[in-house]
């Protein structure tokens, strides 16, 4: 991803490093879990013609500092308020759980305007399923990244994929040759490896966050939720909840996508054109 890099500190002086580039408008975009900045490059130069994209880590990956002691939602919406605060923005665009950090600023942030939200999985009725969450805890805390990865990509089955298809035995020592390939191959990235023990505190998110749907009928801006077709079950349950509780809500599916849509290796110039197109209207 081209363009310069700028910080902000945080409520709780955590500093919040992002990517920027293009002009116009300002949009911040907030990656999901197992991701950081870097895997929103084609979506970010997408959009980059029209808007000033600003692109975070969040907190404990790349630019940015740790999640910190006592991590809950709120550090995570106070990072995203002092973004907007720095930045200008009044758009924005989350993934998973970077959309259920984006809803949830939403409540307490009127500055926002326009918010754009790809399948957050906020469990209902128990949707989403975290029982794999202990053992993964475990073989992150034993160094067993690679085990680790295979149990929430398996767990999580956000949609079809090698992690479905393939058994355990197999994935385990792909992806711990894959890894070291990509630590000697791109320094400058935020590897797999270091990617990994975060999704602890993306799950927390998720149990924090769970049914609490109704919470959003106070949200008052245009919500426009995106999903996949290829999509879990349980995203697409989020998405239709959503969709009846947010006053103001319009609903795309776009055909052919998975979870990982807005991703390089997903549909993000599909994803940018629902996204252009919502974010122009004024």
């Amino acid at each position: 991803m081209t363009g310069g890099r700028a910080e902000v500190r945080s409520a709780d002086g955590t500093t919040i490093g992002y990517r920027r580039l293009g002009s116009g408008p300002a949009v911040l975009l907030l990656h999901g879990g197992m991701l950081s900045s870097q895997h929103f490059s084609k979506l970010a130069a997408a959009l980059s013609a029209d808007f000033t994209v600003c692109v975070p880590d969040r907190r404990g990956r790349g630019l940015s500092g740790p999640h910190g002691d006592g991590f809950s939602v709120s550090r995570e919406v106070e990072d995203v308020r002092a973004l907007v605060a720095e930045t200008g923005a009044t758009r924005v665009f989350g993934l998973s759980s970077g959309a259920l950090v984006a809803l949830r600023t939403a409540l307490v942030t009127p500055a926002l305007e326009r918010i754009a939200l790809y399948e957050p999985p906020l469990s209902v009725g128990g949707s989403v399923p975290v029982g794999w969450l202990a053992r993964f805890d475990r073989e992150v805390a034993a160094g067993r990244s690679a085990s680790a990865l295979v149990t929430g990509m398996k767990g999580l089955a956000a949609e079809p994929s090698l992690f479905s298809r393939v058994p355990r035995f197999a994935l385990v020592p792909l992806l711990a040759v894959g890894a070291r390939l990509q630590r000697e191959g791109a320094p400058e990235e935020v590897s797999v490896e270091q990617l990994i023990p975060t999704l602890h505190f993306d799950l927390r998110i998720v149990g924090e966050l769970a049914d609490t749907a109704e919470d959003y009928a106070g949200v008052t801006a245009p919500v426009l939720l995106l999903g996949g077709s290829r999509s879990a079950g349980y995203l697409r349950l989020a998405l239709a909840k959503l969709a009846d509780v947010l006053p103001h809500a319009r609903r795309v599916e776009l055909k052919g996508a998975g979870h990982s849509g807005p991703e390089d290796d997903g549909v993000p110039l599909a994803v940018a054109r629902e996204l252009r197109g919502f974010f122009a209207t004024t």
